[in-house]
C-alpha cells in the first residue's frame, strides 16, 4: 500500500536524525563528510538521496542504504503521479 503525502527525506532526517541529537546544519554536514550547502538542499527538499549520501546516511545515523533511497524513490514516484496526465507517451502493443 502507497504512502499517503510522504514527506520529503530532508524532513525525516531534520526531524528524526538532527533534532533528537541537537545536530545543527554545519554540525552534521562536517559529520557526514559534506557542504554544509548539500546538506541544506537536502533537509529543505531542494534535492534528494543519492546512493552516496544514503551510504553517508546509513553510517551515520543507522538504518539501511536501501531504506534511505527507498524513502527517496517512494516520494518522488508520489510526486510523479501527481502529474502523470503531463506524461504522453506512445503506447505499443504486440502484434
Amino acid at each position: 500500500m502507497r504512502m499517503h503525502n510522504p514527506p520529503h527525506p530532508g524532513e525525516v532526517i531534520r526531524e528524526l536524525c538532527l533534532a533528537p541529537l541537537g545536530l545543527s546544519v554545519t554540525k552534521a554536514a562536517e559529520g557526514l563528510g559534506v557542504t554544509r550547502k548539500t546538506l541544506s538542499s537536502l533537509l529543505n527538499g531542494r534535492s534528494g538521496i543519492s546512493p552516496e549520501m544514503a551510504i553517508r546516511l546509513s553510517k551515520s545515523f543507522g538504518g539501511s542504504p536501501e531504506s534511505w533511497l527507498s524513502q527517496q524513490m517512494i516520494y518522488d514516484l508520489w510526486e510523479t503521479e501527481h502529474r502523470v496526465g503531463e506524461i504522453n507517451v506512445t503506447v505499443f502493443n504486440a502484434v
